[in-house]
């Protein structure tokens, strides 16, 4: 029997009340009022509540913001109450936003996509890849796919990165691989991973909005109809789940009524992406955060950094090491931070371990290019390995990276190595001062991760939820995203390169 926990207790009180169906039909003062009874302090004098999305929050003493952030479960609590006057209206919890789909952080490199998944978008694929590209052009993604490419191909491939959690995929993923044909050059990334970038929903809504106002309304319909059944075969996947079924909201009520968007496609992409928007329901509105409000899509990735660092003795000191590696030059990362978060980073900073001397925007045409010797200087502490990189199999001198029993080669997506001499070589960020030195300096170690996650799945799961980090940091400042990964992101890599995915895993 697991022993009484003062948040455990506070949370199934809170989630009974706000899951019953007169939730909703409270005053907000009253709603205000329980939620606020229910505060939690511990002995440093942190205070919690249960609240808004199903998550704690943490009040911030220096300015009273409440910050979503996973609570110390192993800390003692006591209930102090709040006042209900106090707590801002989007921490209360409405009841729609409790019924979130939970879904999975975990990237794509590790545990592969189901075998049976990637069979069914192949054979969508197939089917669709062959159209014509005068009558399906290729008005949006035209910086991944070549000239020729039909919109299909880029309907398909949009709506599998939009609706990835974090889309980090190992080399010679299935569901990566089967696209090599169509790429208008290399995917970004290393021999082992391709660190993508996540979309924006407007990709997809340009694909049919553009046929629509060219007079081909069927042909409108037909991609969305092609967004639609992608994003149905996503759903068996929880790293695709939510955003998945937040997408088939929006665009099925078209499929079911042709001619609902004709007017606002006429008026432009952003009036038919706010359209779209308008018909998620507000149990998935956390699944669209990404589109609808990228501070607090920022808030609950650096969330679910902390929560998947949850094995570690000091989770924020642990999620502040990660939190270094993105390009800050201008001071606006330590504002959108807990105290508990900005204090660690804050140290990270004087001791000269953040990365705010990288670019701050990206590349304005494809995918940035940049040399593989400016990593290890860029980030001169990068992991928490020690000791030679094992290379099963040996080093293979052609494209494709490595070869032998370690299953990460790239397939026929990686046209080009790391440094473009057509060598294969190890290209992972800061590998040879990891090498050099065994691993983190001391003052990362005490951050907390040079503890390794205990098991695959959840290297995965830190390794995603520090990517998706790194991509809400680029949707609201432009800051640079690495073509090979964070640092923080990237050392986990090695972790995972001697370890074959289960053949036998879940089909």
């Amino acid at each position: 029997m697991r022993p009484w926990n003062a948040f455990n207790a506070a949370e199934a009180e809170i989630r009974a009340m706000v899951e019953d169906p007169r939730w909703q039909e409270l005053p907000d003062h009253t709603r205000a009022h329980a939620i606020a009874a229910r505060t939690l302090v511990t002995r440093d004098g942190d205070r919690w509540l249960f609240g808004a999305h199903a998550r704690w929050h943490l009040h911030d003493p220096a300015d009273g913001r409440w910050h979503p952030a996973p609570p110390p479960r192993r800390v003692r609590a006591r209930q102090v109450g709040h006042s209900a006057a106090a707590l801002p209206e989007p921490v209360v919890p409405r009841g729609p936003d409790f019924a979130a789909e939970p879904g999975s952080t975990q990237a794509f490199v590790g545990p592969d996509v189901p075998r049976r998944l990637c069979e069914q978008i192949s054979e969508v694929l197939r089917a669709n890849c062959r159209k014509s590209e005068l009558d399906y052009p290729l008005a949006a993604f035209d910086d991944i796919f070549a000239a020729d490419v039909p919109s299909t191909v880029a309907a398909i491939w949009g709506t599998i990165m939009w609706c990835a959690y974090a889309p980090a995929f190992d080399g010679n993923e299935r569901l990566i691989t089967m696209f090599g044909e169509f790429l208008r050059r290399s995917l970004p990334g290393d021999e082992w991973v391709r660190w993508l970038p996540a979309p924006p929903l407007s990709g997809l809504v340009t694909l049919v909005a553009e046929r629509q106002r060219a007079g081909h309304p069927r042909t409108s319909l037909r991609l969305a109809a092609l967004i639609a059944d992608t994003a149905h075969l996503l759903l068996s996947d929880t790293r695709f789940r939510p955003r998945a079924l937040a997408l088939l909201t929006m665009v099925e009520p078209a499929l079911r009524k042709p001619g609902l968007d004709d007017e606002a496609a006429a008026r432009g992409d952003e009036e038919l992406r706010a359209a779209w928007l308008r018909r998620c329901p507000p149990r998935l509105a956390r699944a669209v955060m990404v589109e609808t409000d990228p501070e607090a899509h920022l808030a609950h990735t650096v969330y679910d950094l902390v929560e998947a660092l949850a094995y570690t003795p000091d989770p924020p000191r642990a999620a502040a090491a990660y939190l270094a590696d993105l390009s800050d030059s201008k001071g606006k990362l330590p504002p959108r931070l807990d105290h508990r978060l900005r204090h660690a980073y804050e140290e990270l900073l004087r001791a000269g371990l953040t990365s705010t001397a990288a670019g701050e925007h990206t590349e304005p045409e494809g995918f940035p290019v940049r040399p593989a010797a400016s990593y290890s200087d860029q980030y001169p502490h990068t992991g928490s390995f020690s000791g030679p990189l094992p290379a099963p199999g040996g080093p293979d001198t052609r494209t494709g990276g490595f070869t032998g029993p370690n299953k990460l080669s790239t397939g026929h997506i990686s046209g080009t190595t790391s440094d473009g001499t057509g060598e294969g070589r190890l290209g992972l960020p800061g590998i040879a001062l990891l090498d050099q030195r065994g691993g983190f300096t001391h003052v990362r170690d005490e951050a907390g991760t040079g503890l390794m996650p205990p098991d695959r799945d959840s290297t995965a799961a830190v390794l995603g939820a520090a990517y998706a980090v790194g991509l809400a940091w680029q949707r609201i400042t432009g800051a640079r995203v690495p073509e090979r990964g964070f640092a923080g992101s990237a050392a986990l890599v090695r972790r995972l390169i001697t370890e074959r995915d289960d053949p036998c895993g879940p089909t």
